[in-house]
């Protein structure tokens, strides 16, 4: 069987190596991917220079077509998210806006592009807006051709207001980890379905 790949797209606020909650949850996520061979990166969006716009490449000095070609090569798709006043972080909307903007490219079928990719969402916050932030991501991933397994959002929260982060926790709240496992084994195992049988072309190509 084809070796699955797997790509987390961390739309956190906060630049190079300073701690993401977000990452750190994911990172949980990404421990059961290697442990069953799965080769992964996790990519922090705020790092690159991502024009806003609806388009694949947005010209000179946009590095978002360097992020696509990471997705293209990918077989699952996580977007990380922060909660902002009970929202996704705003880089986790113009990740969105730009795969939108690219799901008019397609494969050697006809198909979007993100056909035959698996979805999923990791949610960190210290307030509400876990469900909210991440029913908005998948079905974003949904819409432009991306398929959502069961399951596969997993996220941590605290008390409304200001409290302690994820990393701030001894992460083991029982909820947060069995959504973990849910999350890494459906995206698995939906993945390795499409590898030997992809989705038809038959009634889905772009015209």
């Amino acid at each position: 069987m084809m070796k699955l790949k797997a790509l987390i797209l961390n739309t956190t606020l906060k630049y190079g190596e300073d701690p993401s909650n977000t990452e750190a949850l994911a990172q949980e996520v990404v421990d059961i991917y290697e442990n069953h061979g799965v080769e992964t990166e996790i990519v922090r969006l705020n790092d690159y220079n991502i024009r806003y716009g609806i388009s694949d490449d947005m010209g000179e000095g946009d590095e978002f077509p360097e992020i696509l070609e990471k997705v293209k090569a990918a077989d699952i798709v996580l977007i990380g998210t922060p909660i902002w006043l009970g929202e996704k972080s705003s880089i986790a909307t113009l990740a969105i806006e730009r795969l939108y903007g690219s799901s008019s490219l397609t494969n050697d079928k006809g198909q979007s592009i993100f056909y035959n990719k698996v979805g999923g969402v990791v949610v960190t916050g210290n307030e509400d807006g876990a469900k909210h932030a991440a029913q908005s991501i998948l079905y974003g991933l949904s819409h432009i051709g991306f398929t959502i397994p069961p399951n596969v959002d997993t996220y941590c929260v605290g008390d409304a207001g200001p409290g302690p982060s994820y990393m701030d926790t001894d992460r083991d709240n029982q909820f947060t980890k069995q959504h973990v496992k849910m999350l890494a084994y459906n995206t698995m195992h939906l993945a390795k379905m499409f590898k030997e049988h992809p989705i038809p072309a038959e009634g889905n190509v772009m015209e």
